[in-house]
């Protein structure tokens, strides 16, 4: 397998970055996202998203071809809130099971050193083994569990909220 290639989101990704995202929302219950989003909407996410700063989107490369994103987003509106970010990874469904979770965050949080975020949040919908190992494995640590606060599919569904701490400008890196 080749070595793949980690770099910051280009727009000439949102495509491609937009069809893996739209086929979680389709498949599974692990974003709540009840309809795919436009290429539209993806676009006005990527503004929020630069080559500094707590948002940030990661894409990894695979044979020239976006394989899978992290991102860091706000995660509240209140500037109280600015040095807490919420944190994703998405992968085509092709490359799941790789390790390529793992790689594509290790990137974003190394992305984050430096820069003035304290913790990274994730939200996982439950079930999902694959997803909470994933968070486990990178440092985070359950912080609480919300019962069927989510409905989708015709169901609704447990959301557990895990927490990681970010290693601050010239500090030594948290977690693994």
């Amino acid at each position: 397998m080749e070595t793949p290639v980690l770099r910051p989101g280009r727009t000439d990704d949102l495509e491609r970055i937009t069809a893996i995202y739209a086929h979680w929302v389709r498949e599974s219950a692990w974003t709540l996202d009840l309809e795919p989003v436009t290429l539209d909407e993806r676009r006005d996410w990527f503004e929020r998203h630069g080559p500094t700063g707590r948002h940030r989107l990661i894409v990894l490369e695979r044979a020239g071809e976006v394989a899978g994103w992290a991102a860091s987003s706000t995660f509240r509106p209140r500037r109280g809130f600015d040095a807490t970010v919420e944190t994703s990874v998405y992968l085509d469904p092709a490359c799941t099971g790789r390790g390529m979770g793992t790689i594509l965050y290790r990137a974003l949080f190394e992305a984050l050193r430096g820069e003035d975020v304290h913790r990274a949040l994730a939200a996982i919908t439950l079930p999902n083994a694959a997803s909470v190992a994933l968070h486990e494995r990178l440092g985070f640590s359950v912080v609480g569990r919300f019962g069927e606060c989510g409905r989708k599919h015709g169901r609704f569904w447990d959301v557990l909220w895990m927490e990681r701490a970010i290693a601050a400008a010239g500090g030594p890196a948290d977690g693994p």
